[in-house]
């Protein structure tokens, strides 16, 4: 076999249609788009739009309530933290914090307003954790094992009074 013989396999490589090129090519004329109207010219965004009736996008109820102002957490639970102690990532004798499980790579999300301690798994180690929030579960395990957790103070909101 010579270079000048090399050929793609049958059917890799594919023939683009050529459109508008007389009425015996099959796609003459109108290329394939059919008659005139705003879909057969270029531009087109007709996404939602049907035919001057109310889209259906506007005729199904609207339901629930997105908070723009929620708050993410990066969640860590005991047992992920636990073994992350016995691997040595972690020192159990220095307080555990939110920069201190980012480092250790319990967490890796980024945008998060902080990180929440979850109860799944148990703690076996006596451990001073400083987290966003925590779980009644997750306190009770901690300091069921000798540890602490400290959950940092939220802003408080103030209220004004109601006008008499």
């Amino acid at each position: 076999m010579n270079l000048n013989e090399l050929r793609d396999n049958e059917g890799a490589r594919y023939r683009k249609k050529r459109l508008g090129r007389g009425i015996g090519s099959g796609k003459g004329k109108t290329s394939g788009k059919g008659v005139k109207g705003q879909k057969a010219r270029s531009g087109v965004s007709l996404n939602g739009f049907e035919g001057g009736q109310l889209p259906l996008y506007r005729r199904l109820p609207k339901r629930g309530f997105k908070n723009i102002f929620r708050k993410e957490f990066a969640i860590v639970n005991l047992d992920v933290l636990d073994k992350a102690i016995e691997a040595g990532k972690i020192d159990a004798k220095t307080p555990v914090t939110e920069d201190v499980l980012r480092t250790a790579g319990l967490v890796t999300q980024t945008g998060v307003a902080g990180v929440r301690l979850l109860g799944n798994g148990e703690l076996h180690h006596g451990v001073t954790i400083e987290v966003s929030g925590a779980s009644a579960g997750a306190i009770a395990a901690v300091e069921k094992a000798g540890g602490k957790v400290q959950v940092k103070e939220k802003a408080a909101k103030a209220v004004a009074a109601p006008a008499k």
